[in-house]
């Protein structure tokens, strides 16, 4: 177990969750040592909003940082860690995509109300980092992993109300994480089982599934699938490819500059130990491992191979909080009115 932490004074270039509602002693400790960039809640972390908060100050306190990163995945629709009856739920990204496709503005508009509306009950929990919207280009016959969390088909409109979606949660204070690059929308394999392999030709790749990334990459944050796309590199995935993270997310076919996030390390579309999945991640040039269980075992694995941000992630999530910013005002109950109105549903 990591017992001190980085002599540069920078944290270990690793998100970690835990393992319940509150911290356990052996959490308490191991993440004071560890010293992670941040955390990540998931389900089995959200009971009630007064227990998400004492959680949330229970991880900063470990860490001995009020403002280490708390992210979580909530999307809407299926995927989301706070649910009713304590949270509202929000409609998938599908929702906005159909929208916009009777009415771009509208669908725009709406977008952009339900992640501020996100960003408040977020905020209100102290989390800071949403990892959403997902700007992946489903094709017909692709696993449903995807299916309506993604906007739509278009990747034009994607990228409008993926933008949309990070301005309302950056306007809230929340960061947005884009997701998944380079794109997990021709996976017919739920990486979270299993490796998917995606055999279409580059020339489609660069028209279709990398554009929504294309039209985002001046945003904070982003997280990298565990993806093959075998027109880039046959032999692994995006993930823990050089090639791919040097020649396609960070070069000219994406251009993404913002600091780039592991999809989780658990996922079983990875192999091997948990200390070489960390290794291989951040070999391949992504900045931050996630890793998100809370399985005590595996995150010393993990902390074992990671070792203090490099200074290029350092720069860049210096740069993502300097876009984060305080949370704008907003008259919640208006934004709520008027996202029902746009949706034609009651409101949330």
């Amino acid at each position: 177990m990591p017992t001190a932490r980085s002599a540069s004074g920078t944290h270990r270039a690793v998100v970690f969750g835990a393992a319940g509602i509150a911290l356990t002693t052996e959490e308490r400790a191991f993440f004071r040592d560890a010293d992670p960039l941040g955390f990540i809640l998931f389900r089995r972390n959200c009971d009630t909003p007064d227990q998400v908060r004492a959680l949330v100050d229970s991880l900063r306190d470990a860490v001995g940082r009020a403002d280490a990163p708390v992210l979580i995945d909530q999307e809407g629709g299926r995927v989301a860690r706070m649910r009713p009856p304590h949270w509202p739920a929000f409609p998938p990204m599908r929702a906005f995509g159909d929208l916009a496709a009777r009415d771009t503005a509208a669908g725009r508009e709406a977008a952009r109300i339900n992640a501020r509306l996100l960003a408040l009950m977020l905020a209100d929990c102290g989390v800071t980092v949403d990892c959403a919207p997902v700007c992946d280009v489903p094709v017909e016959g692709a696993h449903d992993i995807i299916g309506d969390r993604a906007f739509c088909g278009d990747p034009a409109r994607v990228a409008d109300l993926a933008r949309a979606t990070c301005e309302g949660l950056m306007a809230g204070g929340v960061l947005p994480v884009v997701k998944h690059i380079p794109g997990h929308g021709r996976a017919f394999a739920d990486s979270h089982a299993e490796l998917p392999v995606v055999d279409a030709p580059r020339a489609a790749l660069e028209a279709t599934d990398f554009a929504p990334f294309r039209a985002l990459a001046d945003m904070p944050l982003g997280m990298v699938a565990h993806v093959v796309l075998k027109a880039i590199d046959p032999d692994a995935p995006a993930s823990t490819s050089a090639t791919v993270v040097r020649d396609v997310v960070r070069g000219a076919p994406i251009g993404f500059d913002g600091l780039l996030f592991s999809d989780d390390l658990s996922m079983g579309a990875l192999a091997g130990g948990m200390r070489s999945r960390a290794e291989a991640v951040l070999a391949a040039g992504l900045d931050i491992v996630l890793h998100c269980n809370g399985a005590m075992e595996e995150m010393v694995a993990v902390a074992e191979g990671v070792p203090a941000m490099s200074g290029d992630a350092v720069r860049r999530w210096a740069k993502a909080e300097a876009m984060r910013g305080p949370a704008q005002p907003a008259d919640a109950a208006d934004l709520r009115a008027r996202l029902a109105e746009l949706l034609g549903t009651p409101q949330i």
